[in-house]
């Protein structure tokens, strides 16, 4: 498996750490800034998507991009797809829910826990480092392919399916972020994101549960001597 040439690696930190930013930023902006940012509307994306691209090409250390890379390792691909996806979405002023989709979650979530795992010793299946391996590299990319063209054309989740293959695209024409699959599919700022995400899923289901209990099943029961009856 070849390797991405240093230069990309470094012209990729900063693209995908300004798309990421500025995804950040402007979900934060309308929370910090109620009053100012409807107003300034596509302006203000606009000023803030570009200032952050400008902070990000800084040379050397004088660049974020620089520190972010040293403390978190190159961002994955599909974490740079959805932060373009999502400046995408507000750029058109379609609306973005912070949440990955429940399904990408689980999935993320679960290939984390065994990725992280293994790096760990715990398991000890060499799982990563066959992410470097050409074939076992290949078909694992083209399992992800179909499986973001499929969430994306069956409108499951748009914007997962499409990370995804902008992910895979990424990495199958240059490697990147590291010339290992992991790298491109899974990075800990995606995998902490997808386990919130998990979190709040399973928590708006159970809430919502008890709610959609339909009302034959709650049977009325006599308590004898008391003339009340329970539920």
């Amino acid at each position: 498996m070849s390797l991405p040439d240093l230069a990309l690696q470094i012209i990729y930190a900063r693209i995908a750490w300004g798309l990421i930013a500025a995804a950040m930023l402007l979900s934060v902006l309308p929370t910090m800034l109620p009053r100012i940012f409807p107003q300034l509307a596509r302006r203000s994306r606009a000023i803030v998507a570009i200032t952050v691209a400008a902070i990000m090409a800084l040379p050397g250390e004088a660049s974020p991009a620089y520190w972010l890379t040293l403390i978190f390792q190159y961002p994955s691909g599909l974490l740079a797809g959805y932060s373009l996806v999502a400046l995408c979405a507000r750029w058109t002023e379609k609306p973005v829910d912070f949440l990955l989709h429940p399904a990408f979650a689980l999935a993320l979530t679960l290939v984390g826990v065994v990725l992280y795992l293994d790096a760990f010793g715990v398991l000890a299946l060499g799982l990563y480092y066959r992410g470097f391996d050409s074939d076992a590299a290949a078909l694992l990319a083209g399992a992800a392919a179909l499986a973001g063209a499929a969430a994306f054309t069956m409108r499951w989740a748009v914007s997962g399916g499409a990370a995804l293959l902008a992910s895979v695209l990424l990495f199958s024409l240059l490697r990147l972020p590291t010339g290992n699959l992991w790298d491109a599919l899974l990075d800990p700022l995606l995998w902490a994101w997808a386990v919130g995400s998990v979190i709040v899923a399973a928590r708006r289901y159970y809430r919502a549960r008890p709610a959609s209990l339909p009302a034959a099943e709650l049977v009325p029961v006599s308590v004898p001597g008391s003339g009340v009856e329970q539920l």
